[in-house]
Parts: C-alpha cells; structure tokens; sequence
C-alpha cells in the first residue's frame, strides 16, 4: 500500500516540479491536490483521509468507529430479525453478528445470569447453537423476570 502512494507521491511531485513556475492552470492545481491528498494518506493513512472526505461530504458512518465490545453490547439487544440484516450489511458485522461473544451476552441479556450448566451445554455446542436450542425455554425465563421487574415496581 505505502508503495502506491509513494509511486503516486513522486509522479504528482514530478508533475508539479515541471510546472511550478508558471501560474497555476486547473491541471496544476489538480496536481497540488493530489499531492496534499497523497502526503495526508502517508502521514495519517488512507483510512483517515477516507474517513476526513466522508465527513466533508456528510457522510457520517458512526458505527464504523465504535470497538467491537460496544457494537457487540449494542447488538445483543437487537431482535433476531435485526441481527440478520445487520450481518448482512459488512463483513465485520457478519463477524460480530455471529461471534459467540454476541450470543453468550444475548443468553445472559434474556436469563439473567449464566448457570455453570449453561455454560457446560454452551462450550459442546456453542452459544448461537445453545441459544436456539433452548429459546423456547429462555423466552419463558425472560418473562418471569420481566413480570417479576414489574411486580417490584408496582
């Protein structure tokens, strides 16, 4: 990667020490972009050059910049339906999306608390398995807790 930009550094650098001398035309100043372009991409990197057009354009992608232990908190409490679209959207949410993580913190989301046996079960057949295995059962799990949240507040 650094090799391009250095390729594209040293051609535009040709380029505007050939011309430098008379005014600036639209294919100099074209020139002196490139090369600004160029040498922000080699100090700070492509991505954040990438990331700096995007914000002038107003196109602001957040969940991009959020670590994986936030967007997996986050998406722990998603519907299922909704984690099966998010997976499709990248690569790095299809990751998330099926990560055992995601699915450990969704089964602790919906009981409660994580049972030694439960874990036991999740480490043989894996937590996304173990969470559609017992979802009827976690689903009962979750409305007693959340009659028994209600009961409390009453």
């Amino acid at each position: 990667m650094k090799t391009f930009w250095m390729t594209l550094l040293s051609k535009a650098s040709r380029r505007w020490s050939l011309h430098h001398h008379h005014p600036y035309s639209a294919f100099e100043e074209e020139s002196v972009c490139l090369l600004q372009y160029v040498q922000i991409a080699i100090v700070f990197g492509g991505e954040t050059l990438e990331h700096t057009f995007n914000m002038c354009r107003g196109n602001f992608d957040f969940l991009v910049r959020l670590p994986d232990p936030l967007l997996l908190y986050i998406i722990s409490y998603l519907d299922l339906e909704d984690i099966a679209r998010l997976s499709q959207v990248s690569r790095r949410l299809e990751m998330l999306c099926n990560s055992e993580k995601l699915w450990e913190m969704t089964v602790e989301n919906l009981t409660g608390k994580i049972t030694p046996e439960m874990r036991t079960m999740a480490q043989d057949v894996g937590w996304k398995q173990f969470f559609f295995t017992n979802k009827v059962q976690l689903q009962r799990r979750r409305a007693k807790k959340h009659d028994s949240d209600e009961s409390l507040s009453d």
